[in-house]
């Protein structure tokens, strides 16, 4: 119970630190869970002494074939998104190309799909059924499912498969999504501000309701024109920016924070936009040094208080520890205090 407070007592002081240093500013929560070491999913896999008969099918080659043109199509955006630098604005890009080649191989792909399925076949000798005959499920011939081969393997396979593939991209990258993405990426001074477009960032302004009011918004339209001439006509302090945090910090320094106190205002806000990246992923990674096989019943509140001194131990290391002692002695009266 002392070592659980004591480390109540840290991540407090911690935590203080932190927000006298907000000093009232703008702050982002990044939320995960987490499943205890103890109920971790796991998956066992079985292969029985009849697999080489079974992968020598003409649906299990369709499958295969249909799986590598789907990654296939989403490669390119796939090594993006893994980027730990990555241009939003390409990303996004990426993602609209991604959808509309699903969209184009739902269209018009099924034919080449079955030929490239049907050469391999012919090549590798595995019998091709007849397309146009009933379709039974499963091992016996009695299980007729009311459709022909083809009616199967188009609309229950392939449009299927396709469909679970774009949903998931909806998903993640809903619109709402997409707009916040491609505002940030138009505020970054990269280049010379070559992402700048001003529709999209009026865009991101819009899903701040609570900050930036009808007239606020009206405000930001006609400083954003403004601003982009000034960051564009050759001044040293804003001509070799490395993204939006270098952006913030020139604004600072130049006095311009408050000329341009509604830019300003957004730029801040996208710097806290929680974004599932692989960075905030790498800072949840951190949870396996806090619970593990050795610590694997740890409470919600313990977890919470070692992973706010583990994560921002560069604030932690300063806090005197004095002032973590007195927190400690002022949460209860002890044996030792009476």
């Amino acid at each position: 119970m002392i070592q659980k407070d004591i480390a109540n007592a840290c991540a407090k002081e911690t935590l203080k630190a932190i927000i006298e240093d907000l000093n009232g500013d703008y702050f982002g929560i990044l939320v995960d869970e987490s499943k205890d070491i103890s109920h971790k999913e796991q998956m066992a896999l079985v292969l029985p002494e009849y697999l080489l008969t079974k992968i020598k099918t003409f649906k299990f080659i369709f499958v295969l074939h249909l799986m590598l043109k789907v990654l296939a199509m989403s490669n390119e955006l796939s090594k993006i998104l893994q980027k730990k630098y990555q241009d939003i604005v390409i990303a996004m890009e990426f993602l609209n190309i991604t959808k509309k080649r699903l969209q184009d191989m739902r269209k018009n792909g099924w034919e080449s799909l079955l030929d490239d399925v049907s050469s391999f076949c012919d090549v590798h000798d595995i019998l091709i059924p007849k397309l146009d005959e009933s379709y039974f499920s499963g091992k016996s011939k009695r299980k007729f499912s009311g459709v022909s081969y083809a009616h199967h393997l188009r609309v229950e396979v392939f449009f299927v498969v396709i469909d679970v593939q774009l949903q998931e991209l909806n998903d993640r990258f809903d619109v709402v999504s997409s707009d916040l993405l491609l505002g940030m990426g138009s505020l970054n001074p990269v280049n010379s501000f070559s992402n700048f477009d001003k529709g999209k960032i009026m865009t991101l302004a819009k899903c701040y309701p609570s900050e930036f009011d009808d007239g606020k918004i009206r405000d930001l339209n006609y400083q954003l024109y403004t601003f982009i001439i000034h960051m564009r006509c050759g001044n040293l302090k804003f001509s070799n920016l490395q993204g939006t945090r270098d952006l913030v910090k020139a604004l600072v320094e130049a006095n311009l924070a408050e000329t341009y106190s509604l830019v300003y205002l957004l730029v801040k806000l996208t710097l806290i936009l929680p974004v599932a990246t692989a960075t905030v992923e790498r800072a949840f990674s951190s949870m396996k040094h806090i619970k593990n096989e050795e610590r694997n019943s740890i409470g919600n509140q313990y977890l919470n208080d070692c992973l706010v001194c583990f994560i921002e131990r560069d604030v932690f290391i300063n806090v005197s520890n004095d002032v973590i002692i007195d927190c400690f002695q002022n949460m209860k009266t002890r044996r030792g205090q009476l």
